[in-house]
């Protein structure tokens, strides 16, 4: 992901969390940043797909400890 992109994301994300960006960096642990419930996994499953176009599961968002593994998955996955 080119960094537009990532910056593009974070910043939809900051704001469906209501969030500061600067929270949101590659080190930062997903799920107590976002303070993520099963709700809460489905609006970032949403946000995800809106901005990249990418169809996320929620198996595949457990797996994600951090925005840096974030970001590499959605590569990763929209490279197929």
């Amino acid at each position: 992901m080119s960094n537009t992109d990532i910056q593009e994301l974070n910043e939809a994300i900051a704001e469906e969390f209501e969030l500061e960006v600067e929270q949101i960096t590659p080190e930062a642990l997903v799920r107590e940043t976002l303070s993520l419930d099963s709700l809460s996994m489905l609006d970032l499953i949403t946000v995800v797909s809106d901005v990249t176009g990418l169809k996320l599961k929620g198996q595949d968002v457990v797996q994600i400890k951090t925005f840096g593994e974030l970001y590499a998955f959605i590569e990763k996955n929209l490279a197929k």
